[in-house]
Formats: structure tokens, C-alpha cells, sequence
């Protein structure tokens, strides 16, 4: 196997929730391409199961999240950018 960088660089995302803003639609745990986030068993203060964050290193700071969060109670942050190394067989 070789392996080589090829210039590109996948960015680093930060998940910041606040919980008791969050109605537990679920949307952002169930629409994320990376299964970053997960449902709490934990209650906020309204009474929904919030989401936590489960791989962060999974993250890319794609943004799909807090677009789709209704209650705004989901945003991403880049943090840093990783080399990509593709790997040829």
C-alpha cells in the first residue's frame, strides 16, 4: 500500500449545545452524515432528551446540524484543519 497527502485538508468541528433550549426533535442526531451527535437520557428543563455529543473526532463542521435545529440550540465551530492521506492498493 502507498500512502500520500494530496494537499487537502478536512476541517475540525466543536459541537456547542444549549440544552434547555433543545425541544428533542431529534433532527440533528438523525440528519448527521457523521453520527456525531446522540439523544441524552438526560432531561432538560422542559422535559426532552437533548443531544450530546458522541465522536466528536467524527465531526467536519459541515453545519447540517444547527441548519436544521429549530429551536437554534445546535452550532458548529471549526477548530482545526486535518491532512487527508488517501491510501492506494
Amino acid at each position: 500500500m502507498k500512502f500520500f497527502n494530496n494537499g487537502m485538508k478536512t476541517p475540525c468541528g466543536e459541537i456547542h449545545i444549549i440544552e434547555n433550549r433543545c425541544k428533542g426533535c431529534g433532527f440533528c442526531v438523525t440528519y448527521c452524515p457523521r453520527d456525531v451527535l446522540e439523544m441524552s437520557k438526560e432531561f432538560n428543563a422542559k422535559g426532552y432528551h437533548f443531544p450530546q455529543v458522541k465522536d466528536i473526532d467524527s465531526c467536519i463542521c459541515c453545519g447540517l446540524c444547527e441548519m436544521l435545529c429549530p429551536e437554534f440550540a445546535v452550532w458548529a465551530t471549526t477548530i482545526k484543519e486535518k491532512e487527508v492521506v488517501e491510501v492506494l492498493s
